[in-house]
């Protein structure tokens, strides 16, 4: 059955790229809703913007979607990665910015929050996509591939020169509450030397060593250093499952991202909505519904995150 929360969440932070503070609540909607976001600070345009993969309007540092007056938010991965990952397929976001706070860098805040007000099931059956066949997007050396699956698994491989990170791969199913106990405290990662160089271009004016993973060759400056030794392949994964929600319902199917990030995953949902062979859209039975993500978690689960 179709999941929203039981109660309104509110995240008070900081955007990455604007530095300013910003509130954004969770509210609960009715089935069939889907997922919107809506520009409470705007008053003379469209302020609802559908988080769907045709509205991705830009992906050169974050993932952004705009309507057709142009009103977007922007860095919306993190909290599409917590719907998806705690099974909320229905709600309504106010913000009163352009941005989503980036709080600590990853998802777990946001996976406390709205498992601490608690889910709540409709009558209404799970509408999901079913991958019929192989589609991938390729650019350069990087590549995005969805394949047939019973369930939604994430493979992912990076490697970069840095040797703290250097050659990284993992894969996980995402049934089981996988999402919430493997991936949702993982953080953004960069390197020291590109932080440096966007701050000199104003690109991410709130930024720190805080909310991100910072690396230098060998070594994290980043206070603590890793929450997990693959934390940056792991949260590569979370930024993925954030885009893939974008597809408007879940995915029942493999994803493979090699070097990729939210531009060939947008692409890569691009090219399958492009092919009416590639996919179907089914109403789950109890078993599909029982291995997509999110499925059977609880408040129960809320301080598995909380220490994470």
């Amino acid at each position: 059955m179709q999941t929203t929360l039981r109660s309104p969440v509110t995240f008070n932070g900081t955007g990455l790229h604007t530095g300013r503070a910003v509130r954004m609540t969770i509210h609960p909607a009715s089935a069939n809703y889907g997922i919107w976001f809506r520009r409470v600070d705007v008053t003379e345009h469209d302020s609802m913007i559908p988080a769907l993969w045709d509205a991705v309007s830009d992906t050169q540092l974050c993932t952004r979607i705009s309507n057709a007056d142009g009103v977007g938010v922007s860095t919306i991965e993190h909290v599409m990665a917590a719907l998806a990952g705690t099974g909320v397929q229905n709600a309504l976001i106010d913000i009163d910015g352009p941005e989503v706070p980036l709080l600590d860098g990853s998802s777990a805040q946001f996976v406390t929050g709205i498992l601490s007000k608690g889910l709540c099931a409709s009558d209404a059956p799970i509408r999901a996509i079913e991958v019929l066949k192989p589609v991938s997007v390729q650019r350069g050396d990087a590549e995005a591939i969805l394949e047939p699956d019973d369930g939604l698994t994430i493979r992912f491989e990076i490697e970069f020169a840095d040797a703290v990170i250097g050659h990284q791969q993992k894969s996980l199913n995402m049934a089981n509450g996988t999402f919430v106990h493997e991936l949702c405290d993982s953080r953004t990662f960069c390197r020291k030397a590109d932080i440096d160089a966007m701050r000199d271009r104003g690109l991410i004016v709130g930024g720190s060593v805080t909310s991100a993973v910072v690396v230098d060759g060998d070594r994290v400056v980043t206070p603590g250093g890793m929450r997990h030794r693959d934390e940056p392949v792991r949260h590569k994964m979370l930024d993925a499952l954030g885009d893939l929600a974008l597809a408007g319902a879940p995915i029942l199917g493999r994803y493979t991202g090699h070097k990729a990030g939210h531009a060939m995953t947008n692409l890569l949902l691009r090219a399958l909505f492009a092919d009416p062979t590639a996919y179907r859209v089914i109403e789950c039975t109890p078993e599909q519904a029982a291995r997509l993500p999110g499925a059977g978690l609880s408040r129960q689960d809320v301080p598995q995150v909380a220490a994470a």
